[in-house]
């Protein structure tokens, strides 16, 4: 009976060298995951904010591909909504590089940074991605009317930046997240 109870405590030692105070706290505030989220907040702003730049560029494509063809002169006027559905990939980009800047081994990156950085991610990419829809409807409607309705451009221009600027709200949102010390 002594030999299985002594078996039984080398067994549990190095659980009681591990059980410290200190080991409890470092592992509560830097677990060995916490880079995980920072990660998926980089994932997030670039992809979510691509995707929307995508779309943006694809729909309002159409629509200058369909212009082209009515009016061939207005060409470069219609490439307005295209240049501006790729400027939200840009603020996906900037928030991605600033959280990978900052990123680190977990056991200098905390979970709550992490969150942090995961929320900034989701809500630079998530707005991109609503930006991008709206410049892609509007650039294809838009360029698709400018050339029957020439009057319609200016229009067209400031519903184009009224929808742009809900990418650039969570561009000042996660960056502001970024920046706050947790």
């Amino acid at each position: 009976m002594g030999s299985r109870n002594m078996h039984l405590e080398m067994l549990l030692s190095p659980m009681a060298l591990h059980n410290t105070r200190d080991t409890i706290h470092k592992m509560e505030h830097h677990p060995p995951y916490a880079p995980f989220y920072g990660i998926m907040g980089v994932v997030s702003a670039i992809a979510l904010s691509s995707f929307g730049a995508a779309y943006g560029t694809a729909v309002s494509g159409t629509g200058i591909a369909a212009t082209a063809v009515m009016r061939p002169e207005l060409i470069m006027k219609s490439i307005i909504p295209v240049v501006m559905a790729g400027i939200i990939a840009i603020y996906g980009l900037v928030v991605a590089v600033l959280i990978s800047g900052v990123m680190d081994t977990s056991e200098t990156y905390s979970l709550s940074k992490g969150y942090i950085h995961l929320a900034a991610g989701l809500a630079v990419g998530m707005t991109g991605l609503a930006a991008g829809y709206a410049v892609g409807i509007v650039g294809d409607e838009g360029v698709r009317n400018t050339a029957l309705q020439p009057r319609l451009f200016v229009g067209m221009i400031l519903i184009l930046i009224f929808a742009e600027v809900l990418g650039l709200y969570g561009l000042i949102l996660a960056v502001y997240m970024y920046t706050v010390d947790v």
